[in-house]
C-alpha cells in the first residue's frame, strides 16, 4: 500500500495479495489498524466516520479483502484483536458495571445478532452434505471449544452417521487422522486460539483427501487453505474466557440441516436408537 500503508496489519496486507487500493478503501484499512479495537464495535456508519469516507467505501474495503460485507470484517478485526490479549486483559476489556449474568446474557445476544449477519444457509447446507456422504467424521476442538463438538458427535450418531469426538491430542490425534480416507471429513472448532497440534492434524487429513469444515471466529489464516467450508462466527464472551453459544449454534443448524437432506433415514435411525435405549431401560419410565 506504499508508505501510508505501511501500519497496515500483515494478515491485511496478505489478503490484498498485491492489489493496491483506492485512496478511500486504504483510508479504511489505516483506520483498522490505528484502532482495532474501535474498528471492532463499530457500526458500518461508525466505521466511515472513523476513517472520513462513506459507508460504500466501508462495503467496499471489506469485499476487497474477501469478505462479504463490513459485519464479517468486523467479526474479523475483533476476534484478531482478542486473541491477542490475555485472559486477564480480557476481563480488563470486558469490565461493566453489570452483573455477571446481565452481562453474559447482551453479550450472547449480541453474538447471536452478529451471527445472523453473516450466517449463510447453503454453506450450512453444504456442511451437512459432506458429513451425510463421509464414511466417517471426526470432530476436533480444544479444550472446552470441545464442548460443540461433543454436540455435533452425538447428535449425528443419533442420526445414523459415524460421527466421532476426538478428545485425545499428540500422537493419539494423528493416529486417527492419519485413518481418514478419500471423502471422509473433518469439522474442527477453531475458536480464539489454535494449538499447533490441530492445525497439523488438518494438514494431515487433506493430505488424505478428507474433507474440512472448520468453525472459527477468524476468517483468515492460518487454516482458510486447509478448509473446504469455513463458518464464521463470534466468539466474544462477557468476562474472561470466549463464548461457545454462537459455535453450538451452526451446529444446531448443521444438525437441522442433515435431517432435511433425508427427514425419513433420520426417523429411522432415531427411533432404531430409542428402541435400544429402550431395551436396555437406560431412561426411567415418565409414567413411572
Amino acid at each position: 500500500m506504499g508508505d501510508e500503508g505501511a501500519r497496515v496489519p500483515a494478515w491485511v496486507e496478505r489478503r490484498l495479495a498485491g492489489r493496491e487500493p483506492g485512496r478511500g478503501v486504504a483510508k479504511v484499512l489505516r483506520a483498522l489498524a490505528a484502532d482495532p479495537r474501535r474498528m471492532s464495535y463499530a457500526s458500518t456508519a461508525a466505521a466511515a466516520r472513523a476513517a472520513q469516507v462513506n459507508v460504500a467505501t466501508v462495503v467496499r474495503a471489506a469485499q476487497l479483502l474477501g469478505f462479504s460485507g463490513w459485519p464479517a470484517l468486523r467479526a474479523e478485526i475483533r476476534s484478531r484483536y482478542l486473541a491477542g490479549l490475555s485472559a486477564s486483559q480480557v476481563l480488563t476489556e470486558h469490565a461493566t458495571d453489570d452483573g455477571p449474568a446481565r452481562a453474559t446474557l447482551r453479550r450472547e445476544l449480541a453474538n447471536l445478532r452478529d451471527l445472523s449477519a453473516v450466517l449463510d444457509e447453503e454453506q450450512i447446507g453444504r456442511a451437512a452434505r459432506l458429513l451425510v456422504d463421509a464414511r466417517v467424521t471426526l470432530v476436533l476442538g480444544s479444550g472446552s471449544f470441545a464442548a460443540p463438538g461433543l454436540q455435533l458427535a452425538h447428535l449425528a450418531q443419533t442420526l445414523g452417521h459415524d460421527v466421532r469426538l476426538q478428545q485425545v491430542g499428540g500422537t493419539g490425534l494423528l493416529n486417527a487422522v492419519s485413518l481418514l480416507r478419500e471423502g471422509d471429513c473433518v469439522v474442527a472448532m477453531l475458536l480464539w486460539r489454535t494449538p499447533r497440534e490441530v492445525l497439523d492434524a488438518l494438514g494431515v487429513a487433506r493430505e488424505r483427501g478428507a474433507r474440512v469444515v472448520v468453525v472459527s471466529d477468524r476468517a483468515g489464516e492460518p487454516f482458510s487453505h486447509l478448509a473446504t467450508e469455513l463458518v464464521q462466527v463470534p466468539s466474544e464472551g462477557a468476562g474472561m474466557f470466549p463464548s461457545v453459544v454462537a459455535a453450538t449454534t451452526v451446529v444446531q443448524a448443521v444438525v437441522a440441516a442433515v435431517v432435511a437432506l433425508d427427514p425419513a433415514a433420520a426417523r429411522r435411525a432415531s427411533d432404531g436408537i430409542q428402541a435400544l435405549w429402550d431395551r436396555y431401560g437406560l431412561f426411567p419410565d415418565p409414567d413411572a
